[in-house]
C-alpha cells in the first residue's frame, strides 16, 4: 500500500501523540516488519467514533499506528438517540470499525436531557459521560477533532466572550474521572481526513445537522446561510468561516489554530500560577469553600479570578463570569455588603478575612 502525503502526516502526528502519553513502542518485536499480536494486557486504546469521515479516518489510522506499537486498538460509539435511525447509524458505524479490526467495538445508547442548558451542551455532557463509564479500562480514549473544528471552537468562544480559555480552544489532552483523553490531530485538517477516507476506501456518515459540508467554488454555501435552529458550530463552520475566508483571504483555520496555540501557553502559565497561590488560598469541606482574603488580595485579578473560578468548578458549583467578579469584589471592594447569590442555592459571604461559599442553610453554622 501506498501512503500519501496527508495519510502519512496523520499517523505522524497519532504516533506522537500516543508516544507522549507514555504509550509507546511496548516491544522490540514490534519494530519488526510482519504482524504480531499485541500481549492480552497492553494498553487499551479507544477511539470514540461517530462515524463521521474524521472520525472513521481515525479509527482507520489508529488501528495501523497502535499495531505498530503493540497497543491494543478498540472503539466506543455513542448512540445519542436525537435522531430517527440514529440506532442504524450507530450499528453501522460499529460494523465498519470490526472490520478495519478494532476490538473491542462498544456501542452506547443514552437519553439526553437538556436540564436547562442547550441541546448541545447536554449531549456533550452525556457523550462524555458515558465515554468514561464504557471505557474505564482504556489507557486513552482518541477524540477525532480537527484543525477545522479548533478553529471553529475559537469563534465560537469569541461569539460567546468566553476570554482567554475560550480562544485557547481544545487542549491537545485532558482528563475526566480518571479518563485520559487524546486530540491527536488538531493539526490535521478536515479536507485531508476527508481525502484520507478516500485513499483508504472508507464509507462515512455525515450527521444532517452539519450542514451541507460542499461550498460553491466562489467560496459561499450552496443552499445560503443555515437556519438558525441548527447547531451554532455547524452555523459557524457552514456560514461563518466561509465568509471569513472570504473576507481576510488566506488560511483562517490555520490562522485561528495559530492563535489557540499562542493562547494556550499564556493560559497554561496562568492555570499553574493560580494554582500555586489556591493551593494556599482556597480550602474545601465537605459542604462549603473557603477562600483566603489576606491571600488573594494582594494578587493580580488575572490569577485571582481563576483562582475563584476553577475552585468553584472543583466543588462542582455552578457559576458565570458575572458570579466570579462579584465574589472577587468581595476581596477587593468590601465594605460590609450582603453576600452574592449563586444558582442551585448556593451564596458567596465575607466575615472578616475569609469568603465562605455554601448553600445557603450552611452559613448559619459559619
Amino acid at each position: 500500500m501506498v501512503y500519501s502525503p496527508r495519510l502519512r502526516k496523520a499517523i505522524g502526528h497519532l504516533n506522537a501523540a500516543l508516544v507522549d502519553a507514555g504509550f509507546g513502542l511496548q516491544d522490540a518485536r514490534f519494530a519488526r516488519h510482519g504482524e504480531h499480536e499485541p500481549n492480552a494486557d497492553a494498553p487499551l486504546i479507544m477511539v470514540a467514533c461517530s462515524g463521521g469521515r474524521d472520525s472513521m479516518a481515525l479509527a482507520a489510522v489508529c488501528a495501523t499506528v497502535c499495531a505498530s506499537l503493540g497497543l491494543r486498538c478498540g472503539a466506543i460509539i455513542i448512540d445519542h438517540q436525537l435522531q430517527n435511525g440514529s440506532a442504524e447509524v450507530a450499528a453501522k458505524t460499529a460494523r465498519r470499525c470490526e472490520a478495519l479490526g478494532l476490538d473491542p467495538v462498544r456501542v452506547r445508547a443514552i437519553e439526553v436531557h437538556g436540564n436547562g442548558q442547550g441541546l448541545e451542551a447536554a449531549a456533550r455532557e452525556a457523550r462524555y459521560a458515558a465515554i468514561v463509564e464504557e471505557c474505564s479500562d482504556a489507557a486513552a480514549v482518541l477524540l477525532a477533532h480537527t484543525k477545522n473544528d479548533q478553529a471553529e471552537t475559537v469563534l465560537i468562544g469569541l461569539l460567546r466572550s468566553a476570554g482567554l480559555d475560550a480562544i485557547a480552544g481544545m487542549e491537545g489532552s485532558f482528563s475526566r474521572d480518571g479518563v485520559t483523553f487524546l486530540r491527536p490531530w488538531l493539526d490535521v485538517t478536515r479536507e485531508e481526513t476527508t481525502g484520507i477516507c478516500e485513499d483508504l476506501g472508507l464509507e462515512w456518515w455525515d450527521d444532517p445537522t452539519n450542514g451541507p459540508d460542499a461550498i460553491r467554488e466562489d467560496g459561499l454555501p450552496p443552499n445560503g446561510p443555515l437556519p438558525a435552529n441548527y447547531p451554532l458550530r455547524s452555523r459557524v463552520r457552514h456560514d461563518l468561516m466561509p465568509y471569513l475566508q472570504r473576507f481576510a483571504g488566506g488560511d483562517v483555520v490555520s490562522r485561528l489554530s495559530i492563535g489557540a496555540g499562542l493562547a494556550q501557553t499564556d493560559r497554561d502559565y496562568l492555570n499553574k500560577r493560580a494554582q500555586e497561590i489556591a493551593e494556599r488560598a482556597v480550602t474545601f469541606s465537605e459542604d462549603q469553600v473557603r477562600f483566603s482574603v489576606g491571600v488573594l488580595q494582594s494578587q493580580h485579578e488575572a490569577i485571582r479570578l481563576r483562582v475563584i473560578a476553577h475552585a468553584l468548578g472543583q466543588a462542582g458549583i455552578a457559576c458565570s463570569a458575572r458570579h466570579v467578579r462579584q465574589i472577587d469584589r468581595l476581596i477587593t471592594d468590601w465594605h460590609g455588603q450582603h453576600g452574592v447569590a449563586l444558582p442551585s442555592g448556593y451564596s458567596a459571604n465575607r466575615q472578616k478575612h475569609v469568603i465562605r461559599v455554601c448553600q445557603d442553610g450552611g452559613h448559619a453554622n459559619r
